[in-house]
């Protein structure tokens, strides 16, 4: 044992990697044939008597793992044959001893790559001078790129998919539940190895996900230049707002204001139209030269109005680009051989029907109407379909936006007045003053180019980073709200990354898990700058919250999933024809949950979201967050919310259905949802 982890382990670190004979041999088909795959496993099972299920298992699938992934450039299939028989574990001792080593070296490597990428990335994600094109060439550049190559081409990749096999998600949810969590961070090893995606496929991807996550970070609105009918200016100097998170925040804050904020609303909501259709003049994107009336579509320089170009189809080719890199992965796949799969099934590890199930039967919900009702009620107008993001049902004690950035400003002028903050929040939530202190040092708060996100670790004791936008007079109550969302991912990423038993079983089942906590968060963000309000009728506004976030964010995420099915089924779609293919859904699905709702007809903006260009099927993970973090919020009440995190994310990164059970006692389920809203409704009538 110990003369094959050397072996190996020297070979990664001396061998030559041949790269060119890997692309040549890069097809799916199977090398070795199945003769000698049988032979291999009737051998095997012949040398390690007495065979027991779990042994007999391990041979089986373990063999034809590796087959699976074995080219001609690895060697002949004698060599194949050779490979197997000796690097073949049988006795526990010495399998938990090569798991030991795999964890440890894993975590050594995926955790320094990480932090050469952040570094790498930096003048790309932070506030700071112009993006050059020598910052884009090496944030394109993915350092880890070739290690999966060089994981096979030194066979420590074959090594551990022999020994650890892989289980399916059905599998893993209905074993699970009896795995020991040594068990369990062997089946988790076993995910490990189950592609074999060339390196220069990978840099591809990485390319395009820098290029449009570039694209997206600059793509910026001077709001005080934008003018109405009458040629008034109806938002402040200075205010630059970013798609779509910027916008729609702003939007959303319009509510407070009775006298002018329906105008606005309106105004934004027609910018959001224009970039989906592309008609946004180019003059007017992340430039504050020009003043532009989004109503009428004109653009003026000192008064003086003249001509424009439409923004031509970027948008879709980078979201194209995105798309095309994916795909590219599926000859490499053949356990999940679609992106679709990979997303759901593979790393989300929840059927997508399942979810789409869950959405429709949410956006079906004879609620939606009452809730709907509701709403205009409080308006005291009809709705109009910017209602999707309405927000009145949370709380700010009465206080206007403007005086809450006052506060924020005052309180975090600086990034570092943030981090300095963050023991403290962490004690207010329920943490032990030395507890909250350990988790904190572990959390970095950086000044985002961007919108804002989470970066958490990849190896212990190195620190997760809070990006969030803070502008010349400090932090605006927008970039907190947001930023307390980011800290809540943040002190997962902590938690789970510290905290596990486990380097593989790190981390939550799916990045749903980690937004859920995140809205748990974002809810407090009043209470952390001393603002809490006592209201006894809180948890059915929250509900009521809940419900109308997950009405718009589902059938976002419909139109999502609905793209991506028709690009495979159009593989050779140009942009323009992508751009097309996204408006026509984003109207089928509005006709189909929205028009009778909102009153119209053929609306495309549930395809506003920046998401769909930069972070390919990830927004399904917010809904399933939403009810993911109801029924957590519903099962925390009334005890510390601290200890219940901690005790919850202690599980790691067990399947989803099996962690929630561990979790609150029940799986994932809109029911909870639903009931609390329709007690609310009754309430509050």
């Amino acid at each position: 044992m110990r003369k094959i982890l050397f072996l190996a382990l020297s070979a990664f670190l001396f061998g030559t990697v041949v790269y060119a004979a890997e692309m040549q041999n890069n097809d799916m088909a199977n090398f070795i044939p199945e003769a000698q795959i049988v032979s291999v496993i009737n051998q095997l099972k012949e040398s390690n008597q007495p065979l027991c299920e779990t042994l007999t298992l391990r041979i089986e699938r373990g063999v034809r793992q590796v087959a699976d992934l074995w080219r001609e450039s690895d060697g002949s299939p004698e060599e194949f044959a050779n490979f197997c028989k000796t690097s073949f574990i049988a006795d526990p001792a010495q399998l938990s001893m090569l798991f030991d080593t795999l964890e440890r070296n894993f975590e050594i490597l995926t955790g320094y790559l990480h932090r050469i990428n952040v570094l790498l990335m930096r003048p790309l994600h932070l506030e700071g001078p112009p993006i050059t094109p020598v910052d884009m060439m090496f944030g394109a550049y993915n350092v880890s790129a070739h290690q999966n190559a060089d994981m096979f081409a030194t066979k420590i990749a074959f090594l551990t998919a022999l020994n650890f096999p892989f289980y399916s998600l059905e599998e893993k949810t209905r074993l699970g539940e009896t795995w020991t969590r040594k068990e369990w961070a062997y089946a988790r090893m076993g995910d490990r190895f189950t592609t074999r995606i060339p390196a220069a496929l990978q840099q591809e991807s990485s390319r395009a996900f820098t290029a449009s996550e570039a694209y997206i970070s600059n793509y910026n609105i001077y709001m005080g230049r934008l003018r109405n009918a009458n040629g008034e200016q109806l938002f402040p100097d200075g205010m630059r707002l970013i798609t779509h998170w910027g916008l729609r925040d702003e939007l959303r804050s319009q509510y407070a204001d009775t006298e002018k904020g329906l105008e606005r609303q309106r105004m934004i909501y027609q910018i959001m139209e224009r970039i989906i259709d592309k008609s946004i003049p180019q003059e007017v994107i992340n430039s504050d030269k020009y003043t532009w009336n989004p109503i009428s579509n004109t653009v003026f320089d000192e008064g003086r109005e003249i001509r424009f170009s439409q923004e031509p189809d970027t948008r879709y080719e980078m979201f194209l680009g995105n798309i095309r890199a994916m795909m590219n992965f599926d000859a490499y796949s053949p356990r999940y051989p679609t992106q679709m799969q990979r997303a759901f099934s593979g790393g989300m590890e929840i059927p997508q029907e399942d979810i789409e199930s869950l959405f429709r039967n949410i956006l079906s919900s004879p609620l939606t109407k009452e809730v709907a009702t509701f709403i205009s009620q409080r308006l005291g107008r009809p709705l109009e379909p910017h209602d999707i993001w309405y927000t009145g049902f949370r709380s700010s004690g009465g206080i206007p936006e403007d005086d809450l950035t006052a506060i924020t400003q005052r309180k975090f002028p600086n990034a570092q007045a943030l981090e300095d903050s963050i023991p403290n929040m962490l004690i207010q939530l329920g943490w032990e003053p030395e507890r909250a202190r350990r988790i904190a040092s572990l959390i970095v708060v950086e000044g985002s180019r961007g919108a804002g996100h989470a970066w958490g670790a990849a190896m212990r004791d190195e620190p997760a980073r809070l990006r969030t936008r803070i502008g010349a007079d400090g932090m605006d109550y927008k970039g907190f709200n947001i930023g307390i969302h980011e800290l809540g991912h943040n002190v997962e990423q902590t938690i789970t990354m510290n905290d596990i038993d486990f380097y593989s079983l790190t981390r939550v089942p799916n990045t749903a898990f980690t937004e859920a906590i995140a809205f748990l968060f974002q809810r407090k963000d009043l209470e952390l700058i001393g603002l809490e309000n006592i209201n006894p009728e809180e948890e059915h506004y929250l509900a009521l919250s809940k419900f109308w976030s997950c009405f718009e964010i589902m059938g976002v995420s419909l139109v999502d999933i609905q793209v991506w099915e028709w690009i495979y089924e159009n593989p050779n779609a140009t942009a323009a024809q992508l751009r097309d293919a996204v408006m026509r859904i984003s109207k089928e699905v509005w006709n189909t949950y929205y028009a009778d709702i909102f009153g119209v007809r053929d609306q495309t903006i549930l395809s506003i979201y920046s998401h769909m260009i930069r972070r390919p099927l990830y927004l399904s993970n917010y809904p399933i967050g939403h009810v993911i973090d109801f029924q957590i919020g519903q099962y925390v009440e009334g005890k510390n919310m601290a200890d219940e995190i901690d005790r919850m994310l202690k599980q790691g990164s067990i399947v989803p259905q099996i962690w929630m059970q561990g979790a609150v006692g029940s799986r994932i389920s809109e029911q909870p949802l639903l009931e609390a809203v329709e007690k609310a409704l009754r309430v509050l009538r």
